[in-house]
């Protein structure tokens, strides 16, 4: 490895990014992709001033912090009052509303981000030549600048580690002690890549499920695949909420098709629905899309491939609806409930989707469930949210599983070959989450 350039502490684009996370309210370190998933409710006002005070960026990308607006490096929180007097208002206290200021907040620094990561691969592909082009770090989770830089067209194959931030660090301490230690052969994976799928984690086979969801209290019938496949689809069909785990857990703070949330995209409602009943978030929180790797095209502006929910396209002009004058003019949070396409669900409001593409050769049951939809449907897209509820981390075990199933709103859960309706529980095993909730 050859380090053409450096930016050091304290000059850091996600600290950037992560100071206006924390201006808004959100969480530093996990509410980030709140602050990407709010841009679009707002329009970028202060991305001048952004550009004028705090950031000084060259032509090349390179960029300078103006310490003097920050308190992270000394201090206990990423701002001072400076910044607060620079944008007007104080920092967000969670428990209040998000207002008209705060989503133009979000967008403006969402385009500043855009434009600065935009400038850093240009230069860099000026400069190199190279035509690949690798992303790691948090900011390279920031999958809406991920897709600008796709589209920018500069790269012919652009990959992004799955677990960008500071976790997927491992992957690469294993692999640098494995080649540079060890002596081990760097060679081409012959499958969609290294990572194939990052399923990464542990697994259970079927008679571990089976004893530990038995041990935990659940009721639940044994199917073979074909009737857990036909009756998983007539519970997505139903627009019920399905809790879906499958073989190994994902490595990465996406869910990828075995420890996932599933609903039917088609649903005008799934969206509220997921966020308010079963995830217990903000209800303008975006959710993304699993499609079959080959039909992603007829769904979605991206001529690649998506496997790692990494990069955002818009959905194509032939599946949305056309929207009426009044619904046009609406602004901010307003414009949440409007139907935007034949997926409502999983379009935001600027028509874009963080895509998820599903492809046989890494997650053959996914696929197969995806196929079964689309045979019924037509549609061979699906919901995909993680696993979990706010505040917590992705369910590992069948028993985690089980415990946020009966946590939440969800109706079903497929765990291996054993399918769970919650009618048939004991209501004695419901879980209230609300007074256990922790913000995120």
């Amino acid at each position: 490895m050859k380090l053409l350039k450096e930016i050091q502490f304290p000059h850091s684009l996600g600290l950037l990014y992560s100071a206006f996370t924390y201006y808004t309210g959100f969480k530093v370190n996990s509410g980030e992709y709140k602050l990407m998933g709010l841009a679009p409710y707002g329009e970028p006002v202060f991305a001048s001033k952004i550009l004028d005070h705090l950031v000084d960026v060259m032509p090349d990308g390179s960029f300078r912090l103006d310490q003097s607006y920050f308190d992270y490096m000394g201090g206990l929180r990423m701002t001072n009052g400076r910044f607060e007097a620079l944008f007007g208002e104080p920092v967000r206290d969670p428990q209040q509303p998000l207002t008209t200021f705060h989503m133009n907040i979000a967008a403006s620094i969402q385009a500043v981000t855009e434009e600065i990561v935009l400038r850093l691969t240009r230069a860099l592909a000026d400069e190199t030549g190279e035509t690949n082009l690798c992303l790691a770090g948090g900011v390279a989770l920031n999958c809406v600048a991920n897709g600008k830089v796709m589209r920018d067209g500069r790269f012919e194959n652009i990959w992004v580690q799955p677990a960008a931030g500071d976790a997927g660090g491992s992957i690469g301490a294993a692999l640098a002690a494995y080649h540079m230690e060890l002596g081990g052969p760097r060679e081409p994976s012959r499958a969609l890549d290294g990572m194939a799928g990052s399923y990464l984690g542990p697994a259970y086979d079927q008679g571990s499920i089976a004893e530990l969801l038995t041990g935990a209290g659940a009721n639940f019938d044994i199917l073979d695949d074909d009737q857990l496949y036909e009756r998983t689809v007539d519970a997505l069909i139903e627009e019920k909420a399905v809790g879906w785990f499958q073989g190994r857990m994902e490595f990465g703070p996406r869910a990828l098709g075995n420890r996932s949330i599933l609903g039917d995209p088609r649903s005008s409602t799934m969206q509220r629905t997921l966020n308010l009943r079963v995830k217990y978030r903000e209800s303008f929180r975006p959710f993304a899309p699993a499609v079959l790797a080959e039909e992603a095209g007829a769904w979605f502006d991206h001529a690649g491939n998506s496997p790692y929910m990494l990069f955002v396209a818009d959905v194509r002009e032939k599946r949305r609806r056309n929207m009426t004058d009044a619904e046009r003019a609406l602004f901010g949070i307003d414009k949440l409930n409007v139907v935007r396409s034949e997926i409502p669900a999983v379009t935001h409001v600027d028509y874009s989707a963080r895509l998820q593409t599903v492809h046989a050769e890494t997650n053959p049951r996914f696929h197969e469930l995806l196929l079964r939809f689309k045979a019924r449907t037509g549609c061979p897209v699906l919901i995909n949210t993680s696993f979990n509820i706010r505040g917590e981390p992705i369910v590992c075990t069948p028993q985690d599983a089980f415990r946020c199933f009966m946590g939440t709103d969800m109706e079903v859960l497929v765990v291996g070959n054993c399918f769970l309706r919650k009618a048939d529980q004991e209501p004695s095993l419901r879980i209230d989450y609300s007074s256990l909730l922790e913000p995120d």
